[in-house]
């Protein structure tokens, strides 16, 4: 038995969570993943029944679960973390070590590209430190005002982290055709945190003699990215660049609503789609849950990576292969890809291509 936690969130994460439990359980249905899904509550729900954004119990369920997808979550409406507003996101990232936030972003010949160029990449971002002052202190926030005319933020950046992030962007590029790692930076600035994360790549590379290794300035690499994406493969980076640098090369590869995010750790892992919570859309039907169901397909593939069963891996790979199908579809995608159909009736459409399996959908292409 697999134990999937699902959290639905806020605006629309309650939609989209509901159509990527659609594909699970069809997944589920044609592989025999023995998945058991659970839901709690987090966010604003979570707030109004139990006064916090993020009760006890359910990091206590997230903890005895084999992966989580979470919905997206509205935390800039959340009230102070001591009325009990804390970032759900956050709080799951680090007390769980996902220290890895996985980041694919690829263009498709049915959805053209904005600036018209193809590419294929995947930024590692890492996950727990950096500019982020809710996660990269033990006590207290990581930004603070010595008084009402001044604002000061600490960056924080290990050494264990950036070696971490490192050695997972360098084995992902190992199994991808281009054998290629880029590392974003701004040493020339920060030169000894950004120093010490070039430290770690650069120890990494040497231990990788068959990847092309080289390092890009954060505020060239998103010239880079929008004029030639194309010359990208694995871009590894620290938390904010990544953070930013991945919006752009979704929105580069059709939308921000494609953009499948997984956070990963040593034991435990995170769906969670790159996109926020939407509330102006909340309650209509007709958000795009392809990223959400793209990055549930990457926990499947990160809990296969973790048995010696092949069904999970499997299935993470019809599940983006049924997804590509129904994108390439108008009739099967959402309205912001131009399509015609709900946010339910596209997880129906990616749940009955994937019951087809191999044989059945060449017959109906054919």
């Amino acid at each position: 038995m697999t134990r999937l936690l699902l959290l639905p969130g806020d605006g629309i994460g309650p939609e989209i969570v509901a159509a990527t439990r659609i594909v699970l359980e069809a997944a589920d249905l044609r592989f025999s993943l023995g998945l058991q899904m659970d839901e709690a509550e987090v966010g604003l729900a979570a707030l109004s029944a139990a006064g916090t954004t993020f009760p006890e119990d359910v990091q206590q369920s997230a903890e005895r679960a084999d992966g989580i997808v979470l919905g997206p979550v509205s935390h800039n409406d959340y009230p102070p973390a001591s009325e009990g507003g804390v970032n759900p996101s956050g709080l799951l990232r680090t007390r769980l070590d996902l220290y890895a936030n996985v980041r694919p972003a690829r263009t498709r010949p049915a959805l053209p590209p904005p600036a018209g160029r193809a590419f294929d990449i995947v930024i590692f971002r890492e996950n727990t430190e950096g500019f982020y002052a809710d996660r990269n202190m033990a006590a207290g926030p990581g930004e603070f005002m010595p008084d009402s005319d001044m604002a000061l933020a600490v960056r924080k950046i290990t050494r264990r982290a950036c070696a971490r992030i490192a050695e997972a962007a360098f084995a992902a590029a190992m199994a991808r055709p281009a054998k290629r790692v880029t590392a974003v930076h701004k040493a020339n600035v920060l030169r000894l945190s950004d120093g010490l994360f070039l430290e770690e790549t650069r120890r990494a590379a040497s231990r990788y003699r068959d990847i092309h290794y080289d390092e890009v300035l954060v505020d060239a690499m998103t010239a880079h990215l929008v004029r030639a994406p194309g010359q990208f493969d694995v871009i590894v980076t620290t938390n904010m660049y990544g953070d930013i640098l991945s919006d752009l090369a979704a929105e580069l590869s059709g939308s921000l609503g494609l953009a499948a995010s997984l956070n990963a750790g040593d034991s435990h892992a995170m769906a969670q789609a790159q996109h926020g919570s939407a509330p102006d859309i909340a309650g209509q039907n007709s958000a795009n849950p392809a990223a959400l169901i793209g990055s549930a397909a990457l926990l499947l593939d990160w809990l296969g990576t973790r048995t010696e069963d092949p069904a999970p891996a499997e299935a993470a790979k019809a599940i983006t292969g049924a997804l590509e199908v129904c994108l390439a579809d108008p009739a099967r995608r959402t309205a912001d890809l131009g399509g015609a159909a709900a946010t339910s009736e596209m997880a129906e459409h990616v749940a009955v291509e994937l019951g087809k399996g191999p044989a059945q959908r060449n017959e109906s292409n054919g």
